[in-house]
């Protein structure tokens, strides 16, 4: 039996727990070492971002489909990501692995004084006092949360006024609609629908002609997708519709259509032509409005 000892409180058991993570982490320190996994050794932090992001939506895809089978294996490969990066932060001398767990469990005894005391809290670093801790509810505990939380940002803010209050870490389609929410509560949004409509074909007319030049240029033809995007997602904003939700929604009908189609083909799509794929597609979505 490992423990942990948090300041100023009991001491937290981990059945377990502690030889796994010690062994994971093990692992991912002989995969980035010499001798090693050739792929492994030659990511970055850059490089892996984009897993991150992907086993975080897998995570949230298994616990949708109620699949816990299938959320222990994705909560391991999220896990995978901490150990990834804190791997090269410690190659690099950021900080250890050690690090990020000690200073979670600080975190969480100092944002919970209602559970660890709050000697122990502030012990742990909790700075906030009059809150009221004993007896309380859930509604109160997310307010003592934000309120410790606040004290807590020591390093001065990235980013100030209105929009430096919309989170960079959220995904992007949200972090859209909180950037145009905050702007149109300044009086910067579009009066009407019909002034999303003009914006929108014309961020499609200036993407289709970086498309259409000469000499493609990458950088710019991305600039203007993530314009046509955004103004999609303001859109969505004017509408009331969640963009996240609408897309994921347009996915899984992606998904059965094309699953219908490769159903209904008696050769592998591959071998059919466009004109054939068309059909296959245009049945599909017959067969959908038909069954609704």
């Amino acid at each position: 039996m490992a423990s942990v000892e948090n300041p100023g409180s009991d001491a937290v058991r981990l059945d377990g727990a502690g030889p796994g993570f010690a062994e994971a982490v093990g692992i991912m320190e002989r995969l980035r070492g010499p001798g090693g996994c050739p792929w492994d050794r030659e990511q970055s932090f850059d490089s892996i971002r984009k897993y991150t992001l992907e086993e975080t939506y897998e995570v949230l895809d298994a616990i949708e489909r109620r699949d816990w089978g299938g959320m222990r294996d994705e909560l391991g490969d999220l896990l995978l990501q901490v150990l990834f990066y804190a791997q090269m932060a410690s190659e690099a001398g950021y900080f250890t692995i050690e690090d990020v767990t000690r200073g979670l469990s600080r975190k969480l005894v100092r944002r919970h004084p209602h559970v660890f005391g709050e000697e122990a809290a502030a012990a742990a670093g909790n700075s906030v006092v009059g809150l009221t801790v004993d007896g309380i509810d859930s509604r109160q505990v997310l307010r003592n949360w934000e309120e410790i939380k606040k004290l807590e940002k020591t390093a001065p803010p990235t980013e100030t006024g209105r929009l430096g209050e919309v989170s960079r870490s959220m995904p992007a389609l949200s972090e859209a609609a909180k950037l145009g929410s905050k702007a149109a509560k300044a009086g910067f949004d579009w009066p009407e629908l019909s002034g999303l409509f003009d914006k929108l074909r014309e961020e499609t007319a200036e993407l289709e002609a970086e498309t259409l030049a000469a000499e493609v240029n990458l950088d710019r033809t991305t600039e203007e997708l993530g314009d046509l995007l955004f103004t999609a997602v303001n859109l969505a904003r004017h509408l009331k519709i969640d963009a996240e939700l609408a897309l994921r929604d347009a996915n899984a009908k992606f998904r059965s259509r094309f699953r219908r189609m490769e159903l209904e083909s008696s050769r592998a799509l591959e071998e059919l032509s466009p004109a054939e794929l068309e059909s296959l597609w245009a049945a599909a979505k017959e067969r959908e409005r038909n069954s609704r």
